[in-house]
Order: structure tokens, then C-alpha cells, then sequence
């Protein structure tokens, strides 16, 4: 069955009907999950069709599935390449040309990286040099950058529902996924980090695979990037290569929108985690700021008040002055309260009720 989809799908191609080839390379794969060859062919019509994050998901399977396949290697840094991605597609190719020497068109994409990676490699220098002679801002100062697209809006296919749900926040130097995927073993988790892509396989022998494969809003820099399978989730630490907000998780055309923070020495800049679920903001140091001050400036009368001066007490003084008050209190039933730890630390601290009543215990 799924050599006839993969000979059908070969006159698709031909034909130039990407998109039928892609679409019955699916079907071949769901039938045999396991030919490497099957993910080769679709990571091309991939290709051809713009879907580059696709093909590299396709590659990426192909070389789960055949680590010695040059062509992999050449699928994926072919459509690295078409997502700026040079480091990522070189590191690639370099694989590939170990595998089959003397390809010119390894040693041809590999110029190609090298090129583009020193043009990028220029380009920030001049950035450095830009942003270095600038006056130095503030955090209030900050303002965000607004890039407008004004090209056609493309018509998209609803995805399937995916098997484990996945979050993120961010900080100003990472951002951290988390895919909730309870009991999955380690060994049965592999991350790809690519220089802004994220590809995540999960696969569990009897159940069905899970793959995360996204181009990320920006850059990121994969040797510091880590993760970590837990009992009930998957961890994923993103080391961003700009200190910039990030407006989403995944890249998109038609909202490149970020804050960009120009360096100083004399400023430090913390953030706490923003979550994609909260719906309003709420500064919570400020509010606990407000809170305690109602609580000390509340007038209270007869025993609250006095209750209210011990506890002051108490929660102002060092750990001497805490066990002597504790001591005393319990040791005298409640008729003896004392702050030196000196006088009641080294005996038994005897009852003083008030002149006119007398002491008794409670008998059980």
C-alpha cells in the first residue's frame, strides 16, 4: 500500500503538484511510520512548497530513522538555509559531507553559510558599535518596536488537537517551555535546538508520536539551551540570544512586535515570568506593600490592641528575645511574659496571676 502512495506521490512531483505529493507522502507515512525514504521525498515537497519548518521536522525524523542518510543532512540544511538558520544548516551539511565526500553540492551550501555568516557576523558588529555610541535608557524609557506587514493575509488549515499541551514564559534572558507530558520516559524525548527553530519528538512505544517543531519569535543560542524530562512534564530552558520581549512563542509575519533594551552599566534590569494565561496585570509587591501598611496603621481597641502589641513585639525582635516570650508565656499559664532570655532561659518560669486571683491548673 504505501509503495503505491510513494510512486504516486513521485508523479506528483514531477508534475509539479507539491502539496498532492505532500499530501500522499502523509498517507504513506501513517502506514509505515518507519522508512526513512518517506520522510526525504515529503521534507522536499516541503521544500517546494515554503513549508521550511516542516522539512526540517522531516529531516530531523529521517535522521532519528537513518543516522548515516546523507540526504537527511542535505534535506535539513537546504531548509535551514531558506529560515536564515546558517549555523544550524552548516553544522548539518559538515555532517553530511563526512558521509558522502566529494558532493559538490555539500561544499557548495557550506560557502553559501560561511558567506551568509559573515555577513550576519558584520551586521552585529555594526549593531554593537550603533548601540555602544547611543545614550544609555532606562527601563521607562523603553519603547516598542512596531513592524507593519501589509501583505496578504494567507489562509491557514486548522491543525489537529495535539496529544500533550504545551506553555511558556519568559524572562529577559530565556524563555521556558513546558509540555505537559506526564510518565514519559527520558530516553523516549529528543530536543533539537536550531538557532530559532525548536523541534521536540516524544515518542512512546504503543502510542501515537508528539512532535513540536515551531520557528521561535527570535534568535536563540543552542549550546546554552537545556532541558529536562520531569514525572509530569517536559522542561525546556531557551537561551535567548537578544535581550528583547518576545510577543509570542512562535515567529509570525504579521506581528513583529518586541521591546528592544539598549545596555547599560548603570541599569539592571529584572523582570518577573510573564504567563500567556494571565489576563490582567497585577503588581503584587505593591499590593502586599499596601496591605501591610492598613495592617500596622489599624487602631484597635482593649485585648486586640493589646494582642496586637505583643505580636509586634515578637515579630520585631531577634530569636533570644522570641524563646524568652514563648518560654515564659507557657510556662507561667499565660500570667508571664518576659523578653529576656538571660533571666527565664535557664529555669522554670512560675505563674503571677494578678493580685486578688489565684492560679489552678486544669485537671484531666
Amino acid at each position: 500500500m504505501d509503495s503505491d502512495l510513494e510512486k504516486q506521490a513521485k508523479e506528483a512531483f514531477i508534475d509539479d503538484h507539491f502539496q498532492l505529493a505532500a499530501d500522499l507522502l502523509s498517507q504513506a507515512i501513517d502506514v509505515c511510520p518507519t522508512k526513512a525514504d518517506l520522510y526525504l521525498d515529503r521534507a522536499q515537497a516541503n521544500i517546494k512548497l515554503d513549508n521550511f519548518t516542516e522539512a526540517v521536522a522531516d529531516a530531523n525524523r529521517a535522521i532519528e530513522l537513518e543516522p548515516l542518510n546523507a540526504k537527511a543532512y542535505l534535506r535539513k540544511g537546504n531548509a535551514c538555509i531558506k529560515l536564515e538558520e546558517y549555523q544550524t544548516a552548516k553544522v548539518a551539511l559538515e555532517k553530511g559531507a563526512s558521509l558522502a565526500p566529494g558532493d559538490a553540492r555539500f561544499t557548495n551550501l557550506i560557502k553559501e553559510c560561511d558567506q551568509r555568516i559573515a555577513e550576519e557576523t558584520s551586521d552585529l558588529q555594526q549593531k554593537l558599535l550603533e548601540t555602544t555610541s547611543s545614550t544609555s535608557v532606562s527601563i521607562e524609557d523603553v519603547q516598542p518596536v512596531v513592524a507593519v506587514d501589509n501583505s496578504p493575509t494567507e489562509v491557514t488549515v486548522t491543525p489537529a488537537k495535539p496529544k500533550y499541551r504545551h506553555e511558556h514564559y519568559q524572562k529577559p534572558e530565556e524563555v521556558v517551555v513546558t509540555i505537559f507530558a506526564k510518565g514519559v520516559p527520558a530516553k523516549n524525548v529528543s530536543v533539537d535546538f536550531g538557532e530559532q527553530i525548536l523541534s521536540v519528538s516524544i515518542d512512546v512505544p504503543g502510542e501515537d508520536s508528539y512532535h513540536l517543531q515551531t520557528r521561535l519569535f527570535g534568535k536563540i543560542i543552542p549550546e546554552k539551551c537545556r532541558y529536562d524530562v520531569l514525572s509530569t512534564k517536559v522542561e525546556i530552558r531557551l537561551a535567548k540570544a537578544e535581550a528583547i520581549q518576545w510577543a509570542s512563542l512562535e515567529f509570525s509575519k504579521d506581528s513583529a512586535v518586541h521591546q528592544r533594551v539598549k545596555p547599560s552599566s548603570s541599569v539592571a534590569i529584572t523582570e518577573r515570568p510573564t504567563y500567556p494565561s494571565s489576563k490582567s496585570k497585577v503588581d503584587w509587591d505593591k499590593l502586599e506593600a499596601e496591605m501591610k501598611k492598613q495592617e500596622k496603621d489599624e487602631k484597635l481597641d482593649g485585648d486586640a490592641a493589646l494582642n496586637k502589641f505583643f505580636r509586634d513585639i515578637y515579630q520585631d525582635a531577634d530569636e533570644d528575645t522570641r524563646r524568652a516570650m514563648s518560654k515564659s508565656f507557657v510556662e507561667s499559664h499565660g500570667t508571664v511574659l518576659s523578653t529576656n532570655w538571660k533571666e527565664v532561659g535557664s529555669k522554670k518560669v512560675e505563674g503571677s496571676p494578678p493580685d486578688g486571683m489565684e492560679l489552678k491548673k486544669w485537671e484531666y
